[in-house]
């Protein structure tokens, strides 16, 4: 009898079904995206900045923010997006969110 493993771009080992987690977070997308509305451009600033507090919190280097706020018809959009050096820092910040 001979061991198979799955045929899948997953790294597998047949002692456990382990996966290797640089098969999971490969580190190729490492960019966050947040897009809402708010009914005032306060509220949308106040988001912007918890956001902004929690990227802090999650970064090893500097965290890329580009965001902007614009009047639309039924309130302000706030869209950020957030570029981290990692992808595990992306994976965490996007869970911190939850």
């Amino acid at each position: 009898m001979t061991n198979s493993l799955n045929k899948c771009k997953s790294n597998e080992t047949a002692a456990c079904c382990c996966v290797d987690v640089g098969t999971i977070i490969d580190n190729d997308d490492c960019t966050a995206e947040y897009t809402n509305t708010f009914a005032t451009e306060i509220l949308a600033q106040e988001k912007l900045q918890s956001l902004t507090l929690a990227a802090r919190d999650v970064e090893s280097e500097p965290c890329q923010i580009v965001s902007q706020i614009d009047k639309v018809e039924h309130g302000y959009k706030l869209s950020a997006k957030f570029h981290f050096c990692c992808g595990a820092e992306c994976l965490i910040f996007q869970l911190k969110l939850r």
